[in-house]
C-alpha cells in the first residue's frame, strides 16, 4: 500500500465504512419473543498468552458446554491493554443488535495485579454487532474517568432498563470514598455503549469489604416476589431482590449453607456469579468460578430466586475442554444458535490456500508475516474463513485468520501481512480481492487487488505480495486453490 492514497470523498468514505462494517448480512432479528433453543457463553481462558481474549461456548441443555472455534479465541483486542477479561453478552430488547462488553486488562503482559487495581484501564472495550457473528472493530468507552481517584474499571455487565428506555452498564472500580479505599460498583447509562452519562455509586457494602462481580438477571413473571435478582461476590455471594434496576434492592440470603462463599467465611471460595434461565422453564443456574482452586465454574441451581433455601448444587454437568473464567451467558434463538454454530460450530468451514506450483505449499501466516509453507504446524496458521470482501461484497473476498479472529490477509507497501482489522476504508481496500480463473489454469484461482487491479497475489521466494502478473511464472505464482 503506497503511502499516496487517491482521496475519497466525505460521503463514500463514510459509506464504504458502513457499508463494509454491517454488510455481511442483514439477518431476520432474534424477536424477544422468538423460543430460546439453546445457550451462549462468552468468558475468557486465563492469564496465558492469549487467555485473556474473547471464547465463546455453546450449550443445547444449558449444562453441558462444548467449545466453539475449535477452542480458540473468537475474538482479540487491539485497543487499550490488548487483553480483556470478564466478558458481558448484552442483546438489545428487539434482537437486532448486540454487545460484548469487558475489563481492559492483560495480566499475562507482565501487570501486577497492584499496578492494575491502583493505575490501570479506567474504560471497558466493546464490540457492536448486528447478528452475533460478524462484529464492529473494538473501541474503548471510559467509564470511570469522572471517578475521583479511580483505579480501573473491572466486571463490566449491562442491562436493558425498561424505566428508563436504556442500558445500565455497571461494574467496580477501585477509588477512595469517606477515606475508605476499595473496589465498589458504579453505574452509567447509555443508549448506543458510546456516550455514557456521569458514573454514580451503585453498591456500596459499608465498613472494609469490597465489591467486584455482580449480575443482574430479570425474570418478568416476578417468581419469588421481585422482577430482578442480581447475585454479588461481596466476601459472600449475596442475593438481592428488586421490582426496579436503579431502585432499592433487598436482601434475599447468600449461600454460606452450602459451604459456598467468596472468601469471608471460607469453603469453596469463588467469584465472577454469572446467571441462566433454562429455556422454557422456571429453573436458573448461578454459575460460580471456583477461581480459589482452579476448577472453573460450577452450577447452583434454584427454581424460585426469591429464597437462597432452595438453591443446590449439581454435578451433572460439563464444561468442555477450555477452563471457564468470568463470563456471560446469553439464551439464543433458534436464528441465533444456527449462525453462531454456522460460523464457529464443529461444521463450520474453514479453508487453506494451495499453492498451484509448489503444491505441497499452503498460505499461512508467521509472525504476521504471510508467506507458503510446508507442514504448517500448527496447522491454524494456515487456516482462513472466506468471508465476504470488506470493501466489496459483490464478487470480492477477504481472508480472516481462523486463530486470529478479525486479523486479515492484506496487503502493505504491496507485502503481504496479517493484520487487526482497524475499521478503515484503507485497511478494507487493501484486504480485499477479485475471486477470477487462475492465471495459470483456469480451474484454479487467481487474486485480484480490489485497490490495485493491475496486481495479483502472488509468492516469491515464497513470501506473499501483490505484483503486476507478466510472465508464465509470475502466473504460476499467482495461481492458487481454495481448498478444505
Amino acid at each position: 500500500m503506497p503511502r499516496a492514497l487517491v482521496r475519497i470523498s466525505t460521503f463514500l468514505t463514510l459509506a464504504v465504512l458502513l457499508f463494509s462494517t454491517w454488510s455481511f448480512a442483514k439477518p431476520r432479528p432474534a424477536a424477544a419473543l422468538d423460543p430460546f433453543t439453546g445457550y451462549l457463553m462468552a468468558h475468557f481462558i486465563g492469564e496465558s498468552a492469549r487467555g485473556e481474549q474473547i471464547y465463546l461456548a455453546h450449550s443445547k441443555d444449558g449444562r453441558n458446554w462444548t467449545d466453539l472455534n475449535s477452542g480458540g479465541p473468537v475474538l482479540l483486542s487491539t485497543v487499550g491493554t490488548q487483553g480483556v477479561r470478564d466478558p458481558a453478552l448484552v442483546r438489545s430488547p428487539a434482537g437486532d443488535r448486540y454487545w460484548i462488553i469487558a475489563t481492559d486488562l492483560r495480566i499475562a503482559s507482565g501487570t501486577s495485579w497492584s499496578d492494575a487495581a491502583n493505575r490501570g484501564s479506567k474504560s471497558l472495550v466493546v464490540w457492536e454487532s448486528r447478528d452475533l457473528v460478524n462484529w464492529s472493530v473494538p473501541r474503548l468507552i471510559n467509564v470511570a474517568g469522572g471517578i475521583s481517584g479511580a483505579g480501573d474499571a473491572w466486571a463490566p455487565e449491562a442491562i436493558y432498563n425498561p424505566a428508563t428506555g436504556d442500558y445500565v452498564i455497571y461494574w467496580a472500580t477501585n477509588s477512595a470514598l469517606n477515606g475508605v479505599t476499595k473496589h465498589r460498583v458504579w453505574y452509567v447509562r447509555t443508549s448506543d455503549f458510546r456516550t455514557v452519562t456521569a458514573p454514580q455509586l451503585y453498591i456500596d457494602r459499608g465498613t472494609g469489604q469490597g465489591v467486584i462481580d455482580t449480575q443482574i438477571i430479570e425474570v418478568p413473571s416476578s417468581l419469588g416476589g421481585y422482577r430482578y435478582y442480581r447475585a454479588s461476590a461481596d466476601g459472600q455471594i449475596t442475593v438481592e431482590g428488586s421490582n426496579t434496576i436503579l431502585g432499592t434492592w433487598t436482601r434475599i440470603g447468600d449461600l454460606q449453607r452450602l459451604g459456598i462463599s467468596n472468601g469471608a467465611t471460607g469453603g469453596n471460595v469463588v467469584e465472577g456469579p454469572m446467571w441462566a434461565q433454562t429455556n422454557g422453564t422456571n429453573e436458573w443456574h448461578l454459575w460460580l468460578d471456583q477461581y480459589a482452586t482452579g476448577r472453573g465454574y460450577m452450577p447452583v441451581r434454584s427454581t424460585n430466586l426469591g429464597s437462597t433455601q432452595n438453591f443446590a448444587t449439581r454435578t451433572d454437568y460439563s464444561l468442555g475442554t477450555n477452563r471457564k473464567r468470568h463470563g456471560s451467558i446469553l439464551n439464543l434463538t433458534g436464528a441465533e444458535e444456527s449462525r453462531v454454530l454456522g460460523k464457529w460450530g464443529s461444521s463450520a468451514t474453514v479453508k487453506r490456500i494451495q499453492s498451484y506450483n509448489q503444491q505441497t505449499r499452503y498460505v499461512r501466516h508467521s509472525n504476521f508475516d504471510v508467506r507458503i509453507d510446508a507442514s504448517v504446524s500448527p496447522v491454524q496458521d494456515s487456516q482462513f474463513r472466506v468471508v465476504p470482501g470488506l470493501a466489496n461484497s459483490s464478487g470480492y473476498v477477504s481472508f480472516e485468520s481462523v486463530n486470529y479472529p478479525g486479523y486479515y490477509l492484506r496487503h502493505y507497501d504491496y507485502d503481504g501481512v496479517l493484520a487487526a482489522n482497524d475499521g478503515s476504508t484503507t485497511f478494507a481496500a487493501d484486504a480485499t480481492f477479485k475471486q477470477v480463473a487462475g492465471l495459470a489454469d483456469g480451474s484454479w484461482s487467481s487474486f485480484q487487488s480490489y485497490n490495485y487491479p493491475t496486481r495479483y497475489l502472488r509468492h516469491y521466494n515464497y513470501l506473499l505480495r501483490v505484483d503486476p502478473i507478466s510472465t508464465a511464472t509470475e502466473r504460476g505464482d499467482a495461481t492458487f486453490r481454495i481448498t478444505n
